[in-house]
């Protein structure tokens, strides 16, 4: 699975994001592979799902998933969020 991980800069937070989705797919047994990007730049990236914070991700528009994190520091609530995606 590929995913695009969003933030303001395009890294830093969304470098975390993206660590954090790979620990969870490992933890499961799925290879996830990724890409953390500035907000400019998601659009022609190729993947099966987006993940961003809230107020990033409201301003994304893509046909794929998007993911709506609300604390980046709750793993919980990332894996909550993004297991249902990892497993279809």
């Amino acid at each position: 699975m590929r995913v695009v991980t969003i933030c303001g800069m395009g890294f830093g937070t969304s470098l975390m994001l993206l660590m954090s989705i790979q620990e969870i797919g490992r933890k499961h047994g799925i290879d996830i592979t990724g890409e953390a990007v500035d907000l400019g730049s998601y659009k022609g990236k190729p993947c099966d799902l987006i993940a961003a914070t809230s107020e990033i991700a409201r301003q994304v528009v893509s046909d794929k998933p998007v993911v709506f994190i609300e604390n980046l520091l709750n793993k919980k609530e990332i894996e909550e969020k993004i297991l249902p995606f990892l497993t279809k």
